[in-house]
C-alpha cells in the first residue's frame, strides 16, 4: 500500500469531514463535540494554517483510485508572543488505523510547521489512554510536559487525565 501525504483540494473535504467525524464520534481524542457538515468543515479546514490528507491508492480494482485515508491540521497554538508555537491534530479514517498513517501525518507536520515559521510544536490534551498516539509522540522525539488530572471528559461522561506534548521545530 501506497500512503502520499500531501495538502488537501477542495475535493477532499467530503472525506475529510467523514474521517473527522469519525474521531468526534468515538470521544476519546478530540475535544469537539459536534459533527462537521460539508459547509462547516470545508470553513473549519480552510481557517487553518495548513492542512494535509494521506492517500493511499486502492489497487483492489482494475483502476487505482486514490482514498483519503488521513489527515492533520496545523494552526498557531495561541497568539501574539506566544505565536510561534503551534499546535495540530490528527485523524485516520477507521479501517485505516493502525497502518502508520498517523505516522507519516506527523512527520509531514513537523516539516510544515517550521515551514511556517513556527519553532514549537505543542499538543495540549493528549488523551493519556491513548497509548498508540503518546508512543508514536515519544519516538518522534515529543516530550512530555505533565499531567492535567481528570483533563478530558471521555464520551461515556468518565474523566481522564491529559499528558501535554511539545517538540522543538
Amino acid at each position: 500500500m501506497e500512503v502520499k501525504v500531501r495538502e488537501f483540494k477542495p475535493s477532499d473535504i467530503d472525506s475529510m469531514v467523514l474521517i473527522w467525524n469519525q474521531v468526534v464520534e468515538d470521544g476519546i481524542a478530540f475535544p469537539q463535540e459536534e459533527f462537521l457538515t460539508k459547509e462547516t468543515g470545508r470553513n473549519f479546514f480552510n481557517e487553518q494554517t495548513y492542512c494535509a490528507v494521506a492517500t493511499v491508492i486502492d489497487d483492489a480494482s482494475s483502476t487505482e483510485v486514490e482514498k483519503v485515508a488521513g489527515l492533520y491540521i496545523l494552526h498557531p497554538n495561541n497568539i501574539g508572543r506566544c505565536g510561534h508555537i503551534s499546535n495540530a491534530s490528527y485523524a485516520v479514517l477507521r479501517d485505516f488505523r493502525g497502518l502508520h498513517i498517523g505516522e507519516k501525518l506527523v512527520k509531514d507536520c513537523l516539516i510544515k510547521g517550521k515551514e511556517f515559521g513556527f519553532s514549537i510544536l505543542q499538543f495540549n490534551a493528549v488523551v493519556a489512554s491513548n497509548i498508540h498516539a503518546r508512543h508514536l509522540y515519544e519516538r518522534l522525539g515529543f516530550k512530555q510536559l505533565g499531567v492535567i488530572p481528570k483533563g478530558f471528559r471521555m464520551k461515556d461522561g468518565h474523566f481522564e487525565d491529559i499528558c501535554p506534548y511539545y517538540h522543538e521545530l
